[in-house]
C-alpha cells in the first residue's frame, strides 16, 4: 500500500508542477516581447493558447507582434479573437479601429469607434482623437 501512496503522491507532484510551468508561458512571452524578442515571444503566446485558449492577453500580444511584422490579416484575426473573448477589451477595439483606418475601411472604423465609446474607460481621449482624425479624412 505504501508503494501505491508513493506513486500517487509522485503523480500529483508532477501534475501540479507541470501545470504551473504551463501557466507561466504568458509571462515568459510578455518578458520576451518587452525584450523585443518577438519570434520567441510569439512561440510562448501560442503555447499559452494551447493550454489556455481563453487567454485574451496572449491573442492581444500576438496581434501586436503581427502588427510589427506588418501582417494585417493575422493582426486582425487575433484582435477579433480578443473581442470575441472579451467584447469590452478597449485596447483590442482601438487597435482594430486603427487597423481598419490603415486599410481605408472608414465605415468599419466608425463602427468600432462607436463600440469603443460605449465601453471606454482608459482610452477615451485616444478614441476622441481617432474620431476627429477620421472625420477630417471623411470631409476631404
Amino acid at each position: 500500500m505504501s508503494y501505491f501512496r508513493f506513486l500517487l503522491i509522485l503523480f500529483f507532484y508532477f501534475i501540479f508542477f507541470s501545470s504551473k510551468a504551463e501557466l507561466s508561458n504568458f509571462e515568459k512571452g510578455k518578458n520576451l516581447f518587452d525584450d523585443k524578442k518577438y519570434d520567441l515571444a510569439k512561440f510562448k503566446f501560442e503555447k499559452d493558447i494551447v493550454y489556455n485558449p481563453k487567454n485574451e492577453n496572449s491573442y492581444l500580444y500576438l496581434s501586436k507582434i503581427f502588427k510589427l511584422k506588418k501582417d494585417d490579416n493575422q493582426e486582425e484575426k487575433n484582435l477579433k479573437t480578443v473581442i470575441l473573448l472579451n467584447p469590452k477589451n478597449e485596447e483590442a477595439i482601438f487597435n482594430l479601429a486603427l487597423l481598419k483606418k490603415r486599410k481605408s475601411n472608414y465605415t468599419e472604423t466608425k463602427e468600432l469607434i462607436e463600440d469603443l465609446k460605449k465601453v471606454c474607460k482608459t482610452l477615451c481621449l485616444k478614441t476622441s482623437d481617432l474620431e476627429k482624425r477620421l472625420d477630417a479624412l471623411l470631409k476631404k
